[in-house]
């Protein structure tokens, strides 16, 4: 094994679950987790807490130009989904037809591939978002 990324992400609930964080002080939530609530700063108690896996694209992009590792998948198009509690949540849009890819189109956490390292590595996998 090259190196233990995928051993790192298995453990990462933010990563799999959508975990983010509430501080029970100020009633905020947050994605993706925190130590110290921006807001409360020390003062804030912050709590474990799983985040909606439903919202609306809040904005979109197409990519074209992927980064290193993702070239193989242009175009593809990245978003940010607006949660109900108001936490945004920066994603990759999969299986959804171009025509349905708009802002405020309702999305939904699916779990996929994200990357593979090489025709037999390792496959990470976490979540990303589809137009429902």
């Amino acid at each position: 094994m090259k190196n233990a990324t995928p051993l790192i992400w298995r453990n990462s609930a933010d990563r799999y679950h959508l975990m983010g964080s509430h501080c029970a002080t100020c009633n905020t939530d947050y994605f993706p987790e925190r130590v110290v609530c921006p807001k409360c700063r020390r003062k804030g108690k912050i709590d474990a807490k799983q985040m909606p896996t439903e919202g609306k694209i809040y904005s979109f992009t197409e990519v074209h130009a992927a980064p290193t590792g993702f070239e193989h998948e242009t175009p593809y198009y990245i978003a940010i989904i607006e949660l109900p509690n108001g936490v945004k949540v920066l994603t990759q849009l999969v299986d959804s037809p171009d025509e349905k890819i708009k802002i405020g189109a309702q999305a939904k956490m699916c779990f996929r591939r994200i990357f593979e390292e090489g025709e037999e590595g390792i496959i990470a996998y976490g979540f990303k978002f589809k137009v429902v």
